[in-house]
């Protein structure tokens, strides 16, 4: 069992500093998960608090079948999907993200910059389930059987998701003039 599904255990026990270990632990990588579904950041931490929230109020049951980070992300994507539902989407323009990197060297700086929003950009053309099966794999580490789980798709199915939106990500990149090695 890992870390934060023994804190789960313990908020579940009555101790309420378990959840917000939990919280502290994983808010982000929910966060941002949620934004590559919903491609508004500010809806996505909206989101990430509600996914918290019903861990705090319904206190769904923890089976162990996957690790806690893999079962959290599939209520995050079960929420975001439900708000997709009821609403139409919109995104964030790549240059309004902020840039979190902090590097020495400013020139270098600001040509990861431009790669970052020219990858961004590339991402948003993808079909949604590539764009979160390429975040789930790239920004969150998650294995192939984490991310089935997660979309709720067979590992084979994922294994394809994964190989199409690398190929679409490459095409769409090469077609705007830019390369990325390792796609």
């Amino acid at each position: 069992m890992d870390k934060a599904a023994e804190l789960y255990q313990r908020f579940l026990s009555g101790n309420r500093d378990a959840l917000a270990e939990i919280i502290l632990m994983h808010r982000d990588g929910v966060t941002l998960y949620i934004n590559s579904i919903v491609k508004n950041i500010t809806v996505a931490e909206d989101l990430m608090e509600d996914t918290f929230v019903r861990l705090c109020v319904k206190k769904p049951e923890f089976s162990g079948k996957s690790s806690f980070r893999t079962w959290l992300f599939s209520i995050a994507r079960h929420i975001a999907m439900d708000y997709l539902r009821r609403q139409r989407f919109f995104s964030v323009p790549p240059e309004d993200i902020p840039d979190l990197a902090s590097e020495e060297n400013i020139e270098h700086s600001y040509v990861r910059k431009e790669a970052a929003v020219h990858l961004h950009a590339a991402m948003n053309e993808l079909k949604p389930e590539y764009r979160q099966a390429l975040y789930l794999m790239y920004f969150e580490d998650m294995s192939g059987a984490d991310i089935a789980h997660v979309m709720g798709l067979s590992q084979r199915q994922v294994r394809n998701i994964l190989y199409n939106a690398r190929k679409s990500l490459k095409n769409i990149l090469e077609r705007k003039g830019f390369t990325y090695e390792g796609l």
